[in-house]
């Protein structure tokens, strides 16, 4: 327990680079994560907050700056960077982003460091084929060990081509209606961007993964997928447990990593033995248990049980 209250110390926020053109859906989807629909707070490098007002006229100007930090107050464990401004495919900007990455894949504490990648592709009508940004960055970008997971966003609008399709085929509009996101997935599954994606030649880092995304707008939406799937990718145990016990999307995902990776060592019989003989308290395996649930949480868990 001691081990992991020092690590919170040091590595109090999970950072995410998010990547995509104007309108992929990206502050919508961080927005469902953080389970908010206000805006982020934006800070500069030196940690102080910038006025809204003086943001939106830099971007009016197409000024951007990759090093601000959005955090959402509804969980600030999550700290944000956007690269705006990045579609645009100049080279100017790639270099920025190229640049940024590099740097924070290297940086000495890990709290500074990008832990994972969000590139939206957003499916929409106007969306569809890879931008040179796109080709560029899966071509020329070294992400090195950081977690890249494609988000084709706003997955939806395929659904409506295949409703359409079908009527023409003179299926029925209440059997399209059902039908329509299947046959979306099936045609995606074999389609042109995937292909593009891990099988282009001259990639230099293909995405560990991707994940389609659909009705990211409406307010029921549901990111448990994206949440999960950004778990299990995650191949650092330390960048696991501290994502993991971050997000507040899901206390299941929280519940299945501590009985998965944490109660089952408790349980095993060996492990079961040397700790009656050697005297393990209830107290220190929920202390192990309490590492992939929020803080809040795991001090209410702890807390809740009578010394040993």
């Amino acid at each position: 327990m001691e081990l992991d209250s020092k690590l919170r110390q040091k590595f109090k926020r999970f950072r995410i680079l998010i990547i995509g053109r104007a309108n992929a859906g990206k502050t919508t989807i961080l927005q469902r994560v953080c389970k908010t629909q206000e805006n982020p707070e934006i800070y500069n490098s030196d940690g102080e907050q910038i006025d809204p007002a003086v943001l939106t006229a830099s971007r009016e100007r197409g000024v951007h700056d990759i090093e601000n930090e959005m955090v959402f107050r509804s969980n600030p464990g999550f700290v944000f960077h956007d690269s705006r401004g990045f579609e645009a495919g100049g080279q100017f900007e790639f270099n920025k982003v190229k640049a940024f990455i590099s740097r924070r894949s290297k940086e000495k504490h890990l709290s500074d460091r990008i832990h994972v990648i969000w590139y939206c592709i957003p499916m929409d009508e106007d969306g569809r084929s890879f931008t040179e940004a796109e080709v560029k960055f899966f071509s020329q970008c070294d992400t090195g060990s950081i977690v890249v997971i494609v988000l084709f966003t706003k997955f939806d609008a395929l659904y409506d081509d295949e409703f359409a399709e079908l009527i023409c085929k003179g299926v029925s509009r209440k059997d399209a209606q059902a039908l329509a996101a299947h046959h979306a997935k099936e045609a995606f599954a074999s389609g042109p961007q995937l292909k593009l994606l891990y099988n282009r030649t001259g990639n230099r880092r293909r995405p560990r993964c991707h994940i389609c995304l659909p009705d990211m707008d409406k307010d029921n939406a549901d990111c448990r997928p994206l949440i999960e799937l950004t778990a299990e990718t995650l191949d650092n145990d330390t960048l696991r447990r501290m994502f993991v016990s971050t997000q507040r999307t899901t206390l299941e995902l929280c519940m299945r990593y501590a009985v998965e990776r944490s109660l089952a060592r408790h349980l095993d019989t060996t492990q079961a033995m040397t700790s009656r003989i050697f005297g393990k308290s209830d107290r220190e395996i929920v202390n192990d248990l309490g590492k992939w649930f929020p803080q809040t949480t795991m001090v209410r868990l702890i807390t809740s049980l009578p010394a040993s």
